[in-house]
């Protein structure tokens, strides 16, 4: 796994067994230059995250965006998802998070891209998929819709899944902030996470909701 100078700040000093010495250990998330972020994900599969308001299952269905599916594969599975704040959720549209805690990790990802997906299946209620601001700039942010989303179709954003269960919870995360704690990537506003990293949200924003864990629980 390559190193780049710009994880250090993601890595955690940690003392080896029995000798006292200290070395760096960089989360399995934080290099999107690590093979396994290029190797293609299953089929179809479950994830559960849990959040600070309860459960929601989303199942992942690859044949409807597959480039989408497999980024998103590998951020659930490598736990790139943990801890992070659902910082913007637009009222009766769409909730999104997926910008990390770690300034760090933030700034490894940033121009980590994947090619777009043809939109397949229309952005309806309880569906999921990546924002993006240009074309082929989808990276680590996603969405869930709240409500049928037909100018999410129109634009190109392609879900790859959607809630099975826990679609209550989602209504339920706190929306209070609006636009102002995670602001959209076409408008520009999210300097202040990328350069401060959950700090800032805990300070300006602190009911947000966030993901404790996310877990992939089957496979098929």
């Amino acid at each position: 796994m390559t190193i780049r100078p710009v994880l250090v700040a993601a890595a955690a000093l940690i003392v080896a067994a029995g000798c006292g010495r200290r070395s760096l250990v960089i989360p399995p998330y934080a290099d999107p230059l690590a093979a396994e972020f290029g190797e293609r994900g299953p089929d179809h599969w479950v994830a559960v995250f849990t959040t600070t308001k309860g459960d929601v299952t989303l199942e992942v269905t690859r044949e409807l965006a597959p480039l989408g599916a497999d980024r998103f594969y590998h951020l659930v599975n490598s736990g790139f998802y943990d801890g992070q704040r659902i910082s913007r959720v637009r009222p009766k549209t769409f909730a999104q998070w997926g910008l990390h805690w770690d300034t760090g990790v933030i700034a490894a990802w940033k121009n980590s891209y994947i090619q777009d997906d043809p939109p397949r299946t229309k952005n309806s209620r309880g569906t999921i998929a990546f924002a993006f601001k240009d074309p082929n700039t989808r990276a680590t942010q996603v969405y869930i819709n709240l409500v049928d989303n037909a100018l999410q179709d129109t634009q190109g954003f392609a879900p790859f899944g959607k809630v099975t269960r826990g679609m209550d919870i989602v209504d339920n995360w706190y929306d209070g902030y609006g636009e102002n704690a995670g602001g959209g990537l076409r408008a520009g506003t999210q300097g202040p996470i990328e350069r401060e990293g959950a700090a800032w949200l805990d300070k300006n924003f602190p009911l947000l909701d966030r993901i404790v864990r996310a877990r992939i629980t089957s496979i098929r």
